[in-house]
């Protein structure tokens, strides 16, 4: 068959995969001129981030109004959380594990370190002074609840929409009789038509996914990764495992689907996270494998994946253990074990609010490093690796999101069949 055709009727994910393949060497060919193709990619997402807004606003919305029973959207908002803070915590202690026991930080030279500092030191002061101006927890809490929700709405500040919707989706149950039904069918068509959009620009997604992984191993090549070589395959182990053993295990027990159905399932999903480093930018797509491939109810699509994407950075919360103690290590700084529970419980916080778009680990991170005394000139240390870090870290993200919503599903009573998986992936 010719190799044109074969890969036109190929499914989404297998020509997202090629474009992945492909977009390395290219990448190196080209060199720093790979950003002249990063617009492709770069329109991509924007496409993908278009649809961000109406599809959570209008699914959240018509899934609260459509419960019918307060209870039941309170049982499956502890459930979901329960779930999220869980996995998180797992996923801090199994990165403080690793780093602990192998120690990727004790091996960098000082000339590698002065390197690192020297190279990437102006960029980490400017990401710090952003950092540190961030909202204390109790500040980002209150901050949930919107003031001028189209405010909200405009900023895409995805905490305060999913509060308003779910404020209104629950008013609207309350609404006697049937004068709240108009609202609920304008916003289930919003929904449909923000579903077909995803169909419509997930066309585009090889493209765009071969634009921006060139783009990225234009920019920073293979040199960087050769220096911290170490750190690196320590964070992504510490991500494979907590895939592998902790979604696999917790959709086994608590759901009875087979791990293979859940891991192709998601593929697609993955394959997007991997190329955006967004959980936000890949939110329509994962919903539409919840839907699709898992089985899972729009009711609970609606709600956990969407505050999923919000809260939940399992991912990031693993490398902010890893990157606490490679940094303390590097500068030869001994940490106690007050120090890792805080690192713990700091890492939890952080990752709870944290926007979901790309480095924002960095961001996280530095909040974590002033809790437990080490340097926060070192983030400068690890920046040269984090971009292509954050790919593997955003897979993580979303594939923690969809093991709550099947679970989560299972739980209610609400994890069907599979709608079209081999139509549409």
């Amino acid at each position: 068959m010719n190799p044109f055709v074969w890969f036109r009727q190929s499914k989404l994910h297998t020509k997202i995969l090629i474009a992945m393949v492909l977009g390395i060497p290219l990448g190196l060919i080209l060199g720093p001129k790979a950003e002249y193709i990063r617009p492709v990619g770069t329109i991509f997402i924007r496409l993908i981030r278009m649809i961000v807004v109406p599809l959570v606003f209008s699914s959240l919305f018509v899934g609260t109004a459509s419960l019918g029973d307060i209870r039941k959207l309170g049982r499956i908002g502890l459930k979901t959380m329960g779930y999220y803070l869980c996995t998180t915590a797992l996923a801090i202690v199994l990165g403080l594990l690793l780093a602990n026991s192998i120690g990727p930080g004790r091996n960098i030279d000082d000339a590698t370190r002065e390197g690192l500092m020297a190279s990437y030191g102006a960029e980490a002061g400017a990401k710090l002074e952003i950092a540190l101006e961030k909202p204390g927890v109790i500040d980002t809490l209150i901050d949930v609840v919107p003031i001028n929700p189209f405010g909200s709405l405009a900023e895409g500040n995805l905490l305060q929409i999913i509060f308003f919707a779910l404020m209104l989706g629950i008013a609207v149950t309350l609404v006697p009789g049937d004068r709240g039904k108009p609202l609920v069918k304008f916003f289930e068509a919003v929904n449909e038509a923000m579903i077909r959009l995803v169909y419509m620009v997930m066309k585009i997604a090889p493209l765009g996914v071969l634009a921006l992984i060139a783009s990225v191993v234009g920019q920073f090549g293979t040199d960087i990764l050769v220096s911290l070589l170490s750190y690196s395959l320590v964070v992504m182990a510490g991500l494979f495992m907590h895939m592998i053993f902790v979604y696999s295990t917790a959709v086994r027990l608590f759901s009875g689907m087979k791990i293979r159905d859940f891991w192709r399932g998601i593929r697609p999903a993955q394959l997007i996270a991997f190329s955006t480093s967004s959980s936000s930018a890949t939110l329509p797509v994962t919903m539409e494998c919840a839907e699709d491939n898992l089985g899972v109810s729009n009711e609970v699509t609606s709600f956990v994946l969407p505050l999923g994407a919000t809260v939940n950075m399992d991912g990031t919360a693993l490398y902010q253990g890893i990157a606490a103690v490679f940094i303390a290590q590097v500068y030869g700084i001994g940490l106690t074990f007050g120090d890792q529970i805080t690192i713990v419980l700091m890492a939890t916080l952080a990752s709870i609010g944290a926007a979901g778009v790309p480095g924002v680990g960095i961001f996280t991170l530095a909040m974590v490093l002033e809790q437990i005394g080490v340097p926060l000139e070192g983030i400068a240390l690890i920046l040269g690796v984090d971009r292509v870090l954050d790919m593997f870290r955003t897979v993580v993200n979303v594939t923690g999101d969809s093991s709550a919503a099947v679970i989560v599903a299972s739980s209610e009573g609400e994890l069907g069949r599979p709608k079209n998986e081999e139509e549409d992936w």
